[in-house]
């Protein structure tokens, strides 16, 4: 090697230790990269970089920066891009984070504005926050509906209405209380609801409501032959009463916006690639996995490449923050690009949203 780069040290993140001028270099070519989206050769370097050196000179440093895996050529004779080792090396290392009051236009006021004109509706501020991650990044803009650690069924009431209907009415934590409209097969008097009020609160109140919704199944499956005709109708009622709306958010679920900015990207647009990628956004699984495992942190996580262990993403960056309700965390925020995505501006943005929906969902409470 040229000398530019010196010896490889596995104590540094990203691989090996540089100097100053490989460092400039690195952060010029990677800067190019995510802006113009093409290979940088050599007088392209030397000019974004501001350095004094001849072409030659450049040469020799992405050398050694593709001899340590920082860089690769797409293409013979053509310039270099950054590898996942190179991004995770600037963004370690490298980046200048740009202060949350620099970003661009009415950030925080937009925002503010997003989250106040639905203060007391938890769902609105999740499906707000994923779209404003979306139109503020031009990426796709993930958030995990709030997890409830400690929520627990208080009591359950039964109201009877028009037309077969009935108002199910369910209290949480002694105090949040959610109501849904039941279609039943036949009218039920007043003593009837009463009655199936009654057992169903004999039954699960105290009881977390994950813990209620596996029993429900199980219960109507193993004692249906032990029940009479209204025990097996409570619960058939509680059943509609805990299952998921239709296509409502549920705790632990995850709202996606922004989808289709992905296929703006050159490096994403094969159809391919672009169809099992939205059919992981649809299925959810694999992307709800890799937030599950923010759920820890107590800071913003990026994942570039094949860091998320998900070969769907391999081609993808993941900027994530957990955002909490009274002090604890009960989800996650983010947004999934390609890599080659502008993490300066967008590590801020991911991070001043996480703290905006937080103290949102606190004033809901």
């Amino acid at each position: 090697m040229s000398g530019d780069v010196l010896e490889l040290s596995g104590a540094d993140r990203g691989g090996a230790l540089l100097t100053e001028r490989a460092q400039r270099l690195l952060t010029a070519l990677v800067g190019a990269y995510i802006r113009d989206g093409q290979p940088v050769g050599s007088r392209s370097l030397t000019r974004e970089s501001g350095l004094t050196v001849s072409a030659a000179t450049v040469r020799n440093v992405m050398a050694d920066l593709e001899d340590c895996g920082f860089v690769t050529s797409p293409h013979t004779s053509a310039g270099r891009i950054p590898t996942d080792k190179g991004y995770r090396f600037f963004v370690d290392a490298l980046m200048k984070l740009r202060p949350a009051m620099d970003l661009e236009g009415d950030l925080f006021r937009t925002l503010e504005q997003r989250f106040g004109e639905r203060p007391d509706d938890p769902r609105q501020l999740i499906a707000s926050a994923s779209q404003f991650l979306s139109s503020f990044t031009r990426l796709a803009g993930v958030v995990t509906v709030p997890r409830q650690p400690h929520a627990a069924v208080s009591q359950i009431e039964f109201v009877g209405l028009s037309e077969n209907r009935v108002l199910a009415i369910l209290v949480v934590n002694g105090r949040e209380v959610q109501n849904r409209i039941l279609q039943l097969a036949r009218p039920y008097s007043g003593d009837e609801l009463r009655r199936a009020a009654n057992f169903l609160n004999e039954e699960f109140c105290g009881r977390e409501l994950h813990d209620v919704r596996g029993q429900l199944l199980k219960q109507l499956q193993d004692t249906r032959a032990h029940m009479d005709q209204l025990m097996s109708d409570a619960i058939s009622m509680a059943q509609q009463m805990f299952a998921p709306a239709p296509g409502g958010a549920t705790p632990g679920d995850v709202v996606i916006a922004g989808e289709t900015n992905l296929m703006g990207f050159a490096e994403l647009s094969n159809v391919d690639k672009l169809r099992r990628l939205f059919d992981a956004f649809n299925e959810k699984r694999d992307i709800l996995h890799l937030l599950d495992q923010c759920l820890q942190a107590d800071r913003v996580q990026i994942f570039i490449g094949h860091e998320s262990g998900y070969g769907i993403l391999d081609d993808c960056s993941v900027v994530t923050a957990p955002y909490t309700v009274n002090n604890e965390v009960v989800g996650v925020l983010g947004v999934i690009g390609p890599t080659r995505m502008a993490y300066e501006r967008v590590i801020p943005i991911v991070d001043i949203t996480a703290r905006l929906l937080g103290s949102a969902l606190n004033q809901a409470r």
